[in-house]
């Protein structure tokens, strides 16, 4: 046992222990081994921001089934609304009605990040979503082209997965969507293209070359029906783009005809401290895309468009379990939670671990950067600050250390992590987890560096 800094005792766990093995066993003879798993943690039941596997060991969740249970696991107000809509129907297909379809609709309309009425369609997921979006998009603009960002990730279904850079793993052999035309993501701590004298950061180094080079030599910005952007980049390794670069993207959009499409599936719902992480730039985007945390864990995705949008004709779109009765009790019932605290406590919560971590950085040479908003927060590892080359190999082996020592974290990039806890995660609770991964760090780095 270690202690650092701190009255709490780091205990390393005996993971997996036997019950997990044999469901492991199991798990690989029959489950498909296209998924990528980030540990050998094998759930039993969870309660909050707290987990526990089935040999009985403790965790604390700082991955929170990557951005899905908002409002942590088995929240009471989400289960007993799941309950008592079980009771009444579990479906009843998107040929009919229900209220509470109706009266989720409702809310989002009322928290979209743009003045205008919407338009809301529903579906089961994050991928569905932008399906739907770059649909809608190239329907009522009647263009064919769309731009997307090195790096971003969009789903993996065909339409989506022509918008997802983040791996070439993800597009290897499955000839997505070729109607994209890729340009980077404002990284300012990996930039790839040179600043120009007068711009005012590398966001705005961003649009001038999507505007000065891209629609001049090899995109007509009348052929473009969408840009599609991550207002946070996710997989892409948690990136926070420069303060000029959204309101440089819609301006450019808007004097071209061309629509604005966020993907906040990762970065919505309260996760950065607002309803949408849009809203940190003050500007309105045409349509944004959603899912993830809004149903704290039952499948829901949707989009949002402004009303005028939204011109196509009946049967244009549609599916099986939109509007599904669990799922939207569930997200209203999470909505609930959110609005009652759980938005402002991502806030003040972000804000400290912000703030722990760029302490850490100071004293821990493989911590290169820091950053993210709310409890949306990315921490980057390197061999050295200097020449700030990537570390993938230390990353990977601080979660390892982290998972055998109490705590459940993953990573994004090529050499980041990420750290989103539920929103309702404790003051208490995030010191343990940043105590655990303290330790982990410190570990990795005396075995590897």
């Amino acid at each position: 046992m270690l202690t650092i800094n701190s009255t709490r005792t780091i205990t390393r766990l005996d993971v997996p222990g036997p019950k997990a093995r044999a469901i492991l066993e199991r798990d690989r003879a029959v489950v498909s081994h296209a998924y990528g798993r980030v540990a050998d943690f094998v759930m039993s039941h969870g309660l909050g921001s707290q987990v526990y596997d089935v040999d009985g060991n403790r965790f604390i969740d700082f991955m929170s089934g990557i951005a899905v249970n908002a409002t942590g696991h088995s929240h009471p107000h989400v289960v007993r609304a799941i309950q008592q809509q079980a009771e009444k129907f579990l479906h009843v297909s998107s040929d009919y009605y229900h209220e509470s379809w109706v009266r989720l609709s409702e809310r989002l309309d009322e928290i979209a990040p743009f003045a205008e009425p919407a338009s809301v369609f529903l579906g089961n997921s994050g991928t569905e979503a932008v399906e739907g979006a770059i649909k809608l998009a190239r329907y009522h603009t009647g263009r064919p082209y769309f731009v997307g960002f090195m790096g971003g990730f969009h789903g993996r279904t065909l339409g989506s997965l022509g918008f997802t850079a983040s791996k070439t793993t993800q597009r290897r052999g499955f000839l997505p969507m070729r109607e994209v035309t890729h340009i980077p993501y404002p990284y300012e701590y990996r930039p790839v293209l040179a600043m120009q004298p007068g711009e005012a950061d590398y966001g705005e180094t961003v649009v001038n070359y999507l505007e000065k080079v891209v629609f001049k030599s090899l995109l007509a910005p009348d052929d473009v029906a969408a840009v599609l952007v991550e207002p946070i980049q996710g997989e892409g390794g948690y990136i926070v783009p420069p303060a000029s670069f959204f309101p440089r993207l819609r301006d450019l959009c808007d004097r071209h005809g061309i629509l604005l499409i966020v993907d906040e599936v990762q970065t919505g719902m309260g996760r950065t401290g607002k309803w949408w992480a849009i809203e940190h730039w003050g500007v309105e985007p045409d349509i944004v895309c959603t899912a993830k945390g809004i149903a704290s864990g039952v499948p829901l995705g949707g989009f949002i468009a402004r009303k005028r949008l939204a011109t196509w004709p009946v049967g244009a779109h549609g599916n099986t379990y939109g509007g599904n009765p669990l799922a939207m009790v569930a997200a209203l019932a999470t909505m609930d939670v959110l609005e009652n605290g759980g938005i402002q406590n991502a806030a003040d919560q972000g804000d400290y671990i912000l703030t722990r971590l760029t302490e850490m950085a100071a004293h821990h040479p493989s911590i290169g950067d820091v950053r993210g908003k709310g409890l949306m927060i990315g921490v980057e590892f390197v061999q050295d600050k200097v020449t700030r080359t990537p570390d993938a190999r230390l990353r990977n082996r601080i979660i390892e250390i982290a998972f055998e020592h109490g705590l459940l974290i993953m990573g994004c990039g090529a050499n980041s992590m990420r750290i989103i806890p539920p929103l309702i995660i404790t003051r208490a609770e995030v010191d343990e987890g940043l105590q655990i991964f303290e330790h982990a760090v410190t570990m990795a780095e005396r075995e590897l560096l």
